[in-house]
């Protein structure tokens, strides 16, 4: 399964199947901010990572531009992974509470992080076309992770992705929501972005006990 979940990952990093994405990273990647100047960006699509034995899937929206896009792991070096790398240590599921590059030995305890689109899209909203052409790497993923008995969606656009592929409809996104599917509990959440996080809209305490529940769900 690990050699599996590596060869899926090649594929990811190597697809070309978005122009506009593909063009986008690129640019960016050329066409670096002022405080990364000096940074070698990835500039390509982003490969999952974690636990192939992992209970838990975390499914997020995209890579940052200046994120994932540069560091080349997702949900590192930006705000987002920052708070999304303190909830995992802080309830088991991380070795430590930072991810700031892929070389700095952050790694996840029976937990796996992917997300609905590999390539970082401009403004940070992929079009429909764009989620349905990654679709279905996330479903090869679901299907090798085996051990998945929670996933937690990152935001609307994670939550519908993970719906499609579980074939269910009703069933509206609002923090904290969650529903079984064939034995396992997704469950959605806001996403942690900056623009969530600075205006309230998720504040830590909401945001922790989507953890603390998935430990609880984890323990029965």
């Amino acid at each position: 399964m690990e050699r599996s979940l590596e060869k899926l990952n090649d594929k990811v990093v190597k697809c070309k199947k978005c122009t506009r994405l593909h063009s986008y990273i690129k640019s960016v990647a050329k066409n670096k901010v002022k405080r990364f100047y000096d940074d070698k960006y990835w500039g390509r699509p982003l490969p999952s990572f974690g636990d192939p034995n992992a209970k838990l899937l975390i499914v997020g929206l995209a890579p940052a531009a200046h994120g994932g896009n540069r560091t080349g792991r997702m949900f590192t070096g930006d705000s987002s992974g920052d708070w999304l790398a303190k909830v995992l240590f802080d309830n088991g599921f991380a070795n430590k509470p930072t991810s700031q590059n892929k070389n700095d030995g952050f790694t996840l305890i029976d937990a796996y992080i992917t997300a609905a689109v590999r390539c970082a899209p401009p403004d940070n909203k992929p079009t429909g076309n764009e989620i349905m052409t990654c679709a279905d790497y996330l479903k090869q993923e679901l299907a090798l992770l085996q051990d998945v008995k929670v996933i937690v969606c990152l935001g609307k656009i994670a939550f519908d992705a993970v719906k499609r592929l579980c074939g269910v409809r009703y069933q509206n996104f609002s923090h904290g929501h969650r529903f079984f599917h064939n034995g396992i509990v997704i469950v959605a959440s806001y996403h942690p972005s900056r623009q969530n996080t600075q205006t309230g809209k998720l504040i830590w305490s909401q945001w922790n006990k989507i953890f603390l529940d998935v430990r609880a769900l984890l323990a029965n």
